[in-house]
C-alpha cells in the first residue's frame, strides 16, 4: 500500500509541476530554506572557528529537515490520515522539482536577448550566478544552456533520485543540501571555510544524478556515440559533476560551453567542454528544451518502474 500511495504521490506533484510551475503567490519551502541559511550565515560567519560553524549550520540543517518531514508525515500516518499524507507529500515533491520553471526561465532569457542584449544580461542574471553585466549575447545564450543542463540535474533527476532512495524526506533533505551550496558553497573569502562542508555535500548528494542524468540526455538524443564525448569533457569542469550534463548538452548541440566567467568581480576560466565554437540560435533552444522534457519524463517513468518492481 504505501508504495503505490508513494507512485501517485510522484505522479500528483510532477503533475502539478508540469500545470502550474513554481507558484510565485505562494510560500514556498525552498525559500524557507534561503532564509534559514541567509540568518544562520550572518550569524555564525564571522570571527573564529568559521570551518566548524558551517559545518555544523550545514549538518544542522539538512538533517534538521529530514526528520521533521519524516515525524510529519509519520504522524499524519499513525493518526489514520492516508489522505493528508498523500496531499502533503504530493505537495512536497511538487515544491521540490523545478522542472517547467526552468524551461519558462531559459526560454525567457533567449526571448529577451532576441530584444536587446541589455535585457538578456537581466533575464539570465535571474538563474545564473555569475555577474552578467559584461555578457555579449552569445554569452547570455551559452549561459542559459549550461544553466538548463546543470539544473535539469540539480533541479530534476537529483530530486527524484533521492525521492526514490529515501521518500520524500530524502527530497527535501537533497534541496536543503542544494540550497546551502548555492548560497554559500563558493571558493570566496566569505565562504570559502563557512561553506566549505556545504559544498562538498552538494558534490556528494549530486555525484551519481548528475552522471545519471548525462546517461538519460544521451539516449533521449538517440546518438549513443555521445557517451564517448561524455566520458571525455565530463571531468573538465571545476565542479566534480555539472560537467557530465553540460558535455551531454554540448555533444548533442555540437557547440562548445565553459571558458571564463565572472564572479562577485573575479575572473575564474572554466575548461572548455567541447572544441566547436559557434552561434546558438533558438534552434537550439528548442531541441535542448526536447531533450530536458524526454529525460524528466524517462526518470519518471524509471521512478515509477523501480517502485513497481519493489512492490510486486
Amino acid at each position: 500500500m504505501y508504495i503505490l500511495t508513494s507512485i501517485l504521490s510522484l505522479i500528483t506533484g510532477w503533475s502539478l509541476d508540469k500545470i502550474f510551475g513554481d507558484p510565485p503567490a505562494l510560500p514556498h519551502p525552498i525559500v524557507g530554506f534561503g532564509k534559514l541559511i541567509a540568518k544562520g550565515e550572518r550569524w555564525l560567519n564571522r570571527g573564529k572557528f568559521r570551518l566548524l560553524k558551517g559545518s555544523v549550520m550545514a549538518i544542522t540543517l539538512v538533517f534538521g529537515i529530514y526528520i521533521c518531514t519524516y515525524t510529519v508525515l509519520q504522524a499524519t500516518q499513525e493518526a489514520g490520515w492516508p489522505w493528508f499524507s498523500y496531499l502533503l507529500s504530493s505537495v512536497l515533491i511538487f515544491y521540490c522539482l523545478a522542472g517547467t520553471t526552468l524551461i519558462r526561465e531559459v526560454r525567457a532569457v533567449f526571448r529577451a536577448v532576441e530584444r536587446s542584449t541589455e535585457a538578456g544580461r537581466k533575464q539570465v542574471s535571474r538563474i545564473v550566478g555569475r555577474d552578467t553585466h559584461t555578457l555579449s549575447s552569445q554569452e547570455i545564450r551559452t549561459a542559459a544552456l549550461e544553466t538548463l543542463a546543470e539544473n535539469l540535474s540539480d533541479g530534476v533527476v537529483a530530486p527524484l533520485f533521492w525521492y526514490l532512495l529515501l521518500g520524500v524526506p530524502g527530497m527535501m533533505a537533497y534541496k536543503m543540501v542544494n540550497t546551502l551550496d548555492s548560497m554559500i558553497g563558493y571558493r570566496t573569502e566569505r565562504y570559502n571555510l563557512f561553506g566549505r562542508i556545504a559544498a562538498r555535500m552538494d558534490d556528494m548528494a549530486n555525484y551519481l544524478p548528475a552522471r545519471l542524468t548525462a546517461l538519460l540526455m544521451v539516449i533521449a538524443s538517440g546518438h549513443l556515440q555521445l557517451f564517448h564525448f561524455v566520458r571525455q569533457y565530463g571531468n573538465q569542469h571545476a565542479s566534480p559533476n555539472s560537467g557530465y550534463p553540460e558535455a551531454a548538452l554540448a555533444g548533442i548541440l555540437q557547440c562548445r560551453f565553459g571558458g571564463p566567467h565572472d564572479y562577485f568581480g573575479n575572473t575564474v576560466w572554466k575548461p572548455y567542454i567541447g572544441t566547436q565554437e559557434r552561434l546558438l540560435t533558438t534552434v537550439d533552444l528548442e531541441r535542448s528544451l526536447q531533450i530536458n522534457i524526454r529525460v524528466e519524463c524517462m526518470m519518471v517513468l524509471l521512478v515509477v518502474a523501480i517502485q513497481l518492481v519493489m512492490y510486486l
